[in-house]
């Protein structure tokens, strides 16, 4: 075999194997380093338009706004985007609560959000994405403006799980967990930007019009966008681990896979964002820009996880020490995913669940084989854990 041929083969695993270590480098080097303390500021009273989307299905809603409506807040109005839904049994007292249907069907987060700040009662100076499957914790919007009050432009919040009900749906909660600890509070705490999870986040309005006024973007993926535009602008993107949002998580086979299509397929449109980012970054140089270049690039979990194991078994059977190397990244990945339960205070249910993760990931890959066109075959995750408003405390207190 040629030098030629050896030392690409080593690059190429060097590629694959640094995902399974670089979390558990970066959290070794944050405890080192230390938590940054964000002092709470003098709260400020920042006007928020609290954006609701919706697509096809109304049946959440009505918890989702009692949820809203029971933040320990004042200053806010919430604006209700019904795309293609029937809304002839929504009726809310409140006068904070808008109800908009649009005349034609937009199949699109951007447009729907565009849609509501071109209705705006008035002119706030924040906004906020809420999912309509959500829950809001009534401290969301206080912990936001601790992040705002220290001169963040952006700011993500913690997405929490709903429901527990299967192993699906656990083992879902335990990979958002995974992506909320190291590219959420690991990556701020770095000096980097917090990851968009697509709602439970918040902006200067003026900021939010700027990076996403001129995009007419449809399909999943908005805020991969949406944080690559505020990342390249020099902005930061804050994680507030108070600012809370309960989110269903996936709970049927099927949700799942159309679900990871559509993720897929966004990662694949959307990677080339990360080297972007690290060239940038590299240039500047910025370190906020890098790291999160860096973050951007890396594969689906599931992806790199069974990269790992290809080229595991293909050391064993060459016989090489490369094996033992592939072993040890693979046992601090399993290290790293723990921590971050750990420190998260990850649900039994979820430690229990993770002897399925063969089979999990065995749906993923039937979700890679439908990631090309998988935007046209789907729009939006179909939601069937209608929660109670009598359940909401119920689902706080065990979160």
């Amino acid at each position: 075999m040629s030098s030629f041929v050896i030392y690409l083969w080593l690059i190429v695993q060097l590629l694959a194997g640094y995902n399974l270590v670089l979390p558990l480098l970066l959290y070794l080097i944050y405890t080192v380093k230390g938590k940054k303390e964000h002092i709470a500021l003098p709260r400020s009273n920042y006007d928020y338009a609290i954006i609701v989307t919706a697509y096809e299905q109304t049946h959440t809603l009505p918890v989702v706004i009692d949820s809203i409506l029971a933040v320990n807040y004042s200053n806010y109005l919430v604006y209700i985007v019904a795309d293609n839904c029937d809304i002839s049994q929504l009726h809310f007292d409140d006068q904070r609560v808008i109800i908009l249907r649009p005349e034609e069907v937009l199949k699109s987060n951007v447009r729907s959000h565009f849609y509501a700040i071109n209705r705006f009662r008035r002119p706030h100076t924040h906004l906020t994405i809420i999912d309509s499957d959500n829950l809001v914790d009534a401290a969301y919007l206080t912990e936001l403006n601790k992040f705002f009050d220290q001169g963040f432009s952006a700011v993500q919040g913690i997405r929490k799980a709903k429901n527990l009900d299967t192993t699906i749906a656990c083992l879902d909660a335990a990979r958002d967990i995974y992506y909320h600890f190291y590219d959420g509070e690991i990556l701020f705490e770095l000096g980097s930007s917090a990851a968009l999870a697509g709602s439970g986040m918040a902006f200067t309005t003026e900021l939010y019009k700027q990076c996403l006024g001129n995009s007419d973007m449809s399909g999943a993926g908005f805020d991969k966008v949406l944080q690559y535009t505020i990342v390249k602008r020099n902005y930061r993107i804050a994680c507030a681990p108070g600012a809370v949002v309960f989110d269903e998580k996936t709970s049927r086979t099927d949700q799942l896979v159309n679900q990871r299509a559509r993720w897929i397929n966004t990662w694949f449109r959307y990677s080339w964002f990360g080297f972007s980012l690290i060239g940038k970054g590299i240039t500047t140089p910025n370190l906020n820009q890098l790291l999160f270049g860096i973050m951007l690039v890396r594969p689906p979990l599931f992806i790199f996880l069974i990269l790992s194991m290809a080229f595991m078994f293909i050391n064993i059977l060459l016989l090489s020490w490369g094996a033992v190397w592939w072993v040890i990244a693979l046992l601090l990945f399993v290290a790293g995913f723990m921590i971050a339960l750990i420190r998260s205070n990850a649900d039994k249910r979820i430690f229990a669940s993770l002897k399925d993760i063969p089979r999990f990931v065995s749906i993923q890959v039937r979700s890679l084989l439908k990631a090309r066109g998988a935007n046209q075959r789907s729009v939006a995750t179909k939601h069937f854990h209608a929660a109670n408003i009598k359940d909401i405390k119920t689902i706080k207190d065990e979160n």
